[in-house]
C-alpha cells in the first residue's frame, strides 16, 4: 500500500537511514554495499571512455612527425657530405734578407748621414749641425738629437764606403766606418717611400 502523507514518508525514510546504524554489522555491510557500488561505477565510466591514445599517436587528421630522413627517388640512402681538406699553407716570407740585397739607397742615406753627423768645423752652431741632419732623419729620432752637443762628437771625417751588416724589406743596418769608431747606423723605410736614418751605435 503507497505512503500518502508527508508525515509517512518521512517516517519511512527515517527507518531507512537509520537500518544501518542499529547494529555494527549492518553498518559494515553498507558500507561495503557503497565501496562496491562506486568501484563498478568508475570501471563503467572508464570502460566506455576508451583506451588512452599511445604516446607517439598523433590526432586525427594530422601526419605524424617522423625524425628519419627523407627518402631520396629510388630509395637510395642520403650521401653523408665528404670533408672539404683545407689548402695548404704557402710558405711564410722571411723578416730578413740576406745582406747583399740592401737597397743602394739606404746605404747611400747612411753614408751621408754619418758624414754630416760627425763634428762640425768651428763656427757651425748645434742648429746648423742638426739642419744638416734633418732630411736623412726621421722625426722622431732627430727630437732625441735635438739634446746632443756636437762639439762632443769625437769622428771628424768618414772613412770608407757603408757596408750592409743586415736587411729586410723596410729597413738596412749598415756599418760606416769614421777616423775614431765604426757606427752601426739603422735605415727605416718611411711611409712615404724614402730611407731615413732612425738610430745608431758603435759596432
Amino acid at each position: 500500500m503507497p505512503i500518502r502523507s508527508p508525515r509517512g514518508r518521512a517516517a519511512a525514510y527515517r527507518a531507512i537511514w537509520q537500518w544501518p546504524l542499529r547494529s555494527p554489522a549492518r553498518l559494515a555491510l553498507t558500507a561495503g554495499v557503497v565501496a562496491l557500488a562506486a568501484f563498478a561505477l568508475s570501471t563503467g565510466l572508464t570502460a566506455l571512455a576508451g583506451p588512452p591514445p599511445a604516446p607517439d599517436a598523433a590526432p586525427d587528421g594530422v601526419a605524424g612527425s617522423s625524425t628519419s630522413a627523407p627518402a631520396r627517388p629510388g630509395g637510395a640512402a642520403p650521401r653523408t657530405p665528404t670533408p672539404t681538406a683545407l689548402p695548404p699553407v704557402p710558405d711564410l716570407v722571411p723578416t730578413t734578407l740576406p745582406p747583399s740585397s740592401a737597397d743602394p739607397v739606404a746605404l747611400d742615406v747612411a753614408s751621408r748621414w754619418v758624414a754630416a753627423w760627425v763634428r762640425p768645423a768651428e763656427g757651425v752652431s748645434a742648429e746648423q749641425w742638426l739642419a744638416g741632419l734633418r732630411p736623412l732623419t726621421t722625426e722622431e729620432y732627430l727630437g732625441l738629437l735635438a739634446t746632443v752637443d756636437p762639439a762632443n762628437i769625437p769622428a771628424t771625417r768618414v772613412t770608407g764606403p757603408p757596408t750592409a751588416v743586415r736587411a729586410a724589406a723596410s729597413s738596412v743596418q749598415a756599418e760606416v766606418p769614421t777616423d775614431t769608431v765604426t757606427l752601426l747606423v739603422l735605415v727605416v723605410r718611411t711611409e712615404f717611400g724614402d730611407w731615413r736614418v732612425s738610430g745608431y751605435d758603435e759596432a
